[in-house]
Protein backbone atom coordinates (compact mmCIF):
# COMPACT_ATOMS: atom_id res chain seq x y z
CA UNK A 1 0.00 0.00 0.00
CA UNK A 2 1.33 3.02 -0.72
CA UNK A 3 2.25 5.96 1.90
CA UNK A 4 -0.46 7.95 0.84
CA UNK A 5 -3.34 5.61 0.89
CA UNK A 6 -1.61 4.84 4.97
CA UNK A 7 -2.17 7.90 5.59
CA UNK A 8 -6.00 8.07 4.35
CA UNK A 9 -6.59 4.93 6.14
CA UNK A 10 -5.31 6.11 8.90
CA UNK A 11 -7.35 9.67 9.09
CA UNK A 12 -10.80 7.40 8.53
CA UNK A 13 -9.80 4.95 11.37
CA UNK A 14 -9.27 8.63 13.44
CA UNK A 15 -12.42 10.14 12.38
CA UNK A 16 -14.55 7.05 13.23
CA UNK A 17 -12.68 7.17 16.32
CA UNK A 18 -13.38 10.24 17.36
CA UNK A 19 -17.22 10.07 16.40
CA UNK A 20 -17.85 7.32 18.81
CA UNK A 21 -19.79 7.36 21.56
CA UNK A 22 -17.06 6.08 23.70
CA UNK A 23 -14.73 8.92 22.89
CA UNK A 24 -17.34 11.11 24.72
CA UNK A 25 -17.59 8.74 27.78
CA UNK A 26 -13.69 8.96 27.90
CA UNK A 27 -13.50 12.62 27.71
CA UNK A 28 -16.35 13.73 30.43
CA UNK A 29 -14.26 11.16 32.86
CA UNK A 30 -10.91 12.80 31.67
CA UNK A 31 -12.42 16.41 32.34
CA UNK A 32 -14.13 15.32 36.01
CA UNK A 33 -10.10 14.29 37.00
CA UNK A 34 -9.04 17.38 35.60
CA UNK A 35 -11.93 19.19 37.21
CA UNK A 36 -10.45 17.21 40.62
CA UNK A 37 -7.00 18.52 39.70
CA UNK A 38 -8.41 22.21 39.81
CA UNK A 39 -10.13 22.25 42.82
CA UNK A 40 -7.56 20.94 44.86
CA UNK A 41 -5.09 23.48 43.49
CA UNK A 42 -7.72 25.80 44.58
CA UNK A 43 -7.93 24.24 48.38
CA UNK A 44 -4.17 24.03 48.94
CA UNK A 45 -3.74 27.83 47.85
CA UNK A 46 -6.78 29.05 49.54
CA UNK A 47 -5.35 27.31 52.41
CA UNK A 48 -1.90 29.23 52.26
CA UNK A 49 -4.04 32.77 51.33
CA UNK A 50 -5.35 32.28 55.28
CA UNK A 51 -1.70 31.40 56.76
CA UNK A 52 -3.41 27.25 57.56
CA UNK A 53 -1.59 25.59 54.95
CA UNK A 54 2.43 25.22 53.95
CA UNK A 55 1.94 23.33 50.59
CA UNK A 56 2.73 24.50 46.90
CA UNK A 57 -0.77 25.52 45.24
CA UNK A 58 0.27 23.44 41.97
CA UNK A 59 -0.68 20.42 40.17
CA UNK A 60 1.82 18.40 41.57
CA UNK A 61 1.07 20.12 45.00
CA UNK A 62 -2.34 19.64 45.14
CA UNK A 63 -2.40 15.73 44.04
CA UNK A 64 0.24 15.45 47.01
CA UNK A 65 -2.78 16.96 49.12
CA UNK A 66 -5.03 14.44 47.76
CA UNK A 67 -2.66 11.57 47.91
CA UNK A 68 -2.95 11.55 51.83
CA UNK A 69 -6.45 11.56 51.99
CA UNK A 70 -8.69 8.24 52.70
CA UNK A 71 -8.13 6.29 49.47
CA UNK A 72 -5.81 9.09 48.16
CA UNK A 73 -3.59 6.71 46.17
CA UNK A 74 -7.19 5.25 44.16
CA UNK A 75 -8.11 8.54 43.52
CA UNK A 76 -4.92 9.18 42.04
CA UNK A 77 -4.93 6.43 39.70
CA UNK A 78 -8.38 7.46 38.57
CA UNK A 79 -7.18 11.17 37.85
CA UNK A 80 -4.07 9.67 35.96
CA UNK A 81 -6.53 7.35 33.78
CA UNK A 82 -8.57 10.49 33.42
CA UNK A 83 -6.21 12.91 32.18
CA UNK A 84 -4.59 10.05 29.60
CA UNK A 85 -7.86 10.05 28.21
CA UNK A 86 -7.82 13.44 27.33
CA UNK A 87 -4.21 12.91 26.01
CA UNK A 88 -5.88 10.55 23.52
CA UNK A 89 -9.04 12.99 22.57
CA UNK A 90 -6.63 15.64 21.89
CA UNK A 91 -4.12 13.86 19.79
CA UNK A 92 -7.04 12.84 17.65
CA UNK A 93 -8.07 16.19 17.17
CA UNK A 94 -4.43 17.07 16.50
CA UNK A 95 -4.10 14.44 13.71
CA UNK A 96 -7.94 14.61 12.35
CA UNK A 97 -9.70 16.93 14.19
CA UNK A 98 -10.97 20.70 13.32
CA UNK A 99 -12.14 19.41 10.29
CA UNK A 100 -14.61 22.59 9.78
CA UNK A 101 -11.24 24.75 9.49
CA UNK A 102 -8.69 24.77 6.47
CA UNK A 103 -5.37 26.33 6.26
CA UNK A 104 -3.56 28.50 8.43
CA UNK A 105 -6.44 28.21 10.98
CA UNK A 106 -6.32 24.38 11.04
CA UNK A 107 -3.07 24.22 11.50
CA UNK A 108 -3.06 26.83 14.70
CA UNK A 109 -5.99 24.64 16.09
CA UNK A 110 -4.44 21.66 15.58
CA UNK A 111 -0.94 22.62 17.25
CA UNK A 112 -3.18 23.83 20.22
CA UNK A 113 -4.59 20.21 19.97
CA UNK A 114 -1.14 19.03 20.47
CA UNK A 115 -0.08 21.47 23.14
CA UNK A 116 -3.17 20.57 25.75
CA UNK A 117 -2.53 17.06 24.66
CA UNK A 118 0.93 17.85 26.23
CA UNK A 119 -0.15 19.21 29.25
CA UNK A 120 -2.76 17.22 29.58
CA UNK A 121 0.14 14.65 29.60
CA UNK A 122 2.88 15.57 32.08
CA UNK A 123 -0.17 16.56 34.78
CA UNK A 124 -0.46 12.30 34.27
CA UNK A 125 2.82 11.68 34.63
CA UNK A 126 2.93 13.61 38.05
CA UNK A 127 -0.10 11.52 39.15
CA UNK A 128 1.33 8.49 38.12
CA UNK A 129 4.79 9.76 40.47
CA UNK A 130 2.81 11.12 43.27
CA UNK A 131 0.63 7.66 43.44
CA UNK A 132 3.80 5.58 42.99
CA UNK A 133 6.07 7.53 46.09
CA UNK A 134 8.56 9.00 43.30
CA UNK A 135 7.81 12.28 42.91
CA UNK A 136 10.08 14.42 44.92
CA UNK A 137 11.33 17.88 42.74
CA UNK A 138 8.96 20.73 43.16
CA UNK A 139 6.84 22.05 40.10
CA UNK A 140 9.09 25.70 40.43
CA UNK A 141 12.44 23.39 40.95
CA UNK A 142 11.61 21.52 37.49
CA UNK A 143 10.66 24.67 35.91
CA UNK A 144 13.67 26.49 37.15
CA UNK A 145 16.49 23.23 35.57
CA UNK A 146 14.68 23.41 32.64
CA UNK A 147 14.56 27.15 31.89
CA UNK A 148 18.74 26.58 32.59
CA UNK A 149 19.22 23.74 30.41
CA UNK A 150 17.42 25.85 27.78
CA UNK A 151 19.31 28.71 28.04
CA UNK A 152 22.46 26.73 27.65
CA UNK A 153 21.63 25.92 24.34
CA UNK A 154 22.47 28.49 21.15
CA UNK A 155 19.77 31.15 20.99
CA UNK A 156 18.91 29.62 24.56
CA UNK A 157 17.56 33.54 26.04
CA UNK A 158 15.65 33.80 22.96
CA UNK A 159 13.95 30.15 23.21
CA UNK A 160 12.90 30.86 26.75
CA UNK A 161 11.51 34.48 25.88
CA UNK A 162 9.79 33.40 22.92
CA UNK A 163 8.22 30.50 25.49
CA UNK A 164 7.57 33.13 28.19
CA UNK A 165 5.53 35.07 25.34
CA UNK A 166 3.80 32.05 24.38
CA UNK A 167 2.61 31.30 27.87
CA UNK A 168 1.55 35.17 28.40
CA UNK A 169 -0.70 34.92 24.96
CA UNK A 170 -1.95 31.93 26.57
CA UNK A 171 -3.01 33.21 29.89
CA UNK A 172 -4.63 36.36 27.70
CA UNK A 173 -6.45 33.92 25.36
CA UNK A 174 -7.97 32.42 28.61
CA UNK A 175 -8.70 35.70 30.20
CA UNK A 176 -10.16 37.04 26.76
CA UNK A 177 -12.61 33.77 26.33
CA UNK A 178 -13.86 34.44 29.88
CA UNK A 179 -14.66 38.06 28.94
CA UNK A 180 -16.60 37.14 25.72
CA UNK A 181 -18.26 33.85 26.93
CA UNK A 182 -16.25 31.95 23.92
CA UNK A 183 -16.19 29.04 26.45
CA UNK A 184 -19.70 28.30 25.92
CA UNK A 185 -19.13 26.46 23.01
CA UNK A 186 -18.02 23.68 25.10
CA UNK A 187 -21.28 22.92 26.30
CA UNK A 188 -24.67 21.72 25.02
CA UNK A 189 -27.79 23.45 24.87
CA UNK A 190 -29.31 21.92 28.01
CA UNK A 191 -25.97 23.20 29.43
CA UNK A 192 -26.70 26.80 28.55
CA UNK A 193 -29.59 27.71 29.48
CA UNK A 194 -31.75 27.96 32.27
CA UNK A 195 -30.65 28.79 36.07
CA UNK A 196 -27.99 25.99 35.80
CA UNK A 197 -27.26 27.44 32.75
CA UNK A 198 -26.53 30.53 33.96
CA UNK A 199 -24.35 29.19 37.14
CA UNK A 200 -22.03 27.65 34.60
CA UNK A 201 -21.32 30.54 32.93
CA UNK A 202 -20.31 32.27 35.41
CA UNK A 203 -18.28 29.37 36.77
CA UNK A 204 -16.79 29.72 33.09
CA UNK A 205 -16.10 33.66 33.35
CA UNK A 206 -14.41 33.34 36.78
CA UNK A 207 -12.74 30.75 35.95
CA UNK A 208 -11.11 31.06 33.27
CA UNK A 209 -10.08 34.71 34.12
CA UNK A 210 -8.25 33.33 37.11
CA UNK A 211 -6.28 30.77 35.30
CA UNK A 212 -5.46 33.14 32.68
CA UNK A 213 -4.64 35.52 35.19
CA UNK A 214 -2.31 32.35 36.89
CA UNK A 215 -0.38 31.55 33.68
CA UNK A 216 0.16 35.16 32.69
CA UNK A 217 2.44 35.20 35.72
CA UNK A 218 3.95 32.24 34.95
CA UNK A 219 4.71 33.50 31.65
CA UNK A 220 5.83 36.74 33.06
CA UNK A 221 8.10 34.36 35.45
CA UNK A 222 9.66 32.78 32.92
CA UNK A 223 9.73 36.20 30.40
CA UNK A 224 12.00 38.01 33.27
CA UNK A 225 14.24 35.20 33.94
CA UNK A 226 15.35 35.28 29.87
CA UNK A 227 15.89 38.92 29.65
CA UNK A 228 18.28 38.97 32.76
CA UNK A 229 19.52 35.80 31.91
CA UNK A 230 18.61 34.37 35.86
CA UNK A 231 16.92 30.64 35.49
CA UNK A 232 16.06 31.12 38.83
CA UNK A 233 13.80 33.97 38.46
CA UNK A 234 11.51 31.44 36.83
CA UNK A 235 8.72 29.49 37.92
CA UNK A 236 5.31 27.50 38.07
CA UNK A 237 2.29 27.68 39.21
CA UNK A 238 3.46 27.73 42.67
CA UNK A 239 5.64 30.01 42.88
CA UNK A 240 3.61 32.50 40.45
CA UNK A 241 0.36 32.07 43.03
CA UNK A 242 3.53 32.47 45.65
CA UNK A 243 3.97 36.29 44.20
CA UNK A 244 0.87 37.17 44.45
CA UNK A 245 1.01 36.45 48.44
CA UNK A 246 3.67 38.92 48.73
CA UNK A 247 2.26 41.66 46.56
CA UNK A 248 -0.09 44.46 48.74
CA UNK A 249 -3.30 42.99 50.18
CA UNK A 250 -1.49 39.41 49.19
CA UNK A 251 -3.66 37.24 50.77
CA UNK A 252 -7.06 38.54 49.74
CA UNK A 253 -5.19 38.46 45.80
CA UNK A 254 -4.29 34.69 46.43
CA UNK A 255 -8.03 33.75 48.25
CA UNK A 256 -9.68 35.42 45.31
CA UNK A 257 -7.36 33.80 42.52
CA UNK A 258 -8.47 30.28 44.15
CA UNK A 259 -12.25 31.00 44.17
CA UNK A 260 -11.30 31.53 40.31
CA UNK A 261 -9.34 28.28 40.26
CA UNK A 262 -11.62 26.35 42.07
CA UNK A 263 -14.69 27.96 39.54
CA UNK A 264 -12.80 26.51 36.43
CA UNK A 265 -12.48 23.21 38.20
CA UNK A 266 -16.49 23.48 38.67
CA UNK A 267 -16.95 24.28 35.00
CA UNK A 268 -15.11 21.52 33.86
CA UNK A 269 -17.95 19.11 36.17
CA UNK A 270 -20.21 21.05 34.05
CA UNK A 271 -18.07 20.93 30.72
CA UNK A 272 -18.19 17.06 31.41
CA UNK A 273 -22.11 16.47 32.05
CA UNK A 274 -22.78 18.74 28.99
CA UNK A 275 -19.84 18.50 26.65
CA UNK A 276 -20.42 19.44 23.37
CA UNK A 277 -17.32 18.59 21.10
Amino acid sequence: MSEAGVGDRVERVGQRADASGWLDTAVRFGLVAYGVVYLMIAWVAGQLAVGHHSGRPSPQGALAELARQPLGKVLLWAIAVGLFLLVAWRLLEAFVGHRSSDGAELAGKRALSAGKAVLYGALGVSAVKVATGSAQQGQSARARTMTAKLMDLPAGQWIVGLIGLAIIVYGAVLIWNGFTDRFLKHLDGQGRSGDAGRAYTWFGRIGYCAKGLAFGIVGVLVGYAAVTHQPKKSGGLDQALAKLLHQPFGPWLLLATAVGIGCYGLFCFAWARHLSR
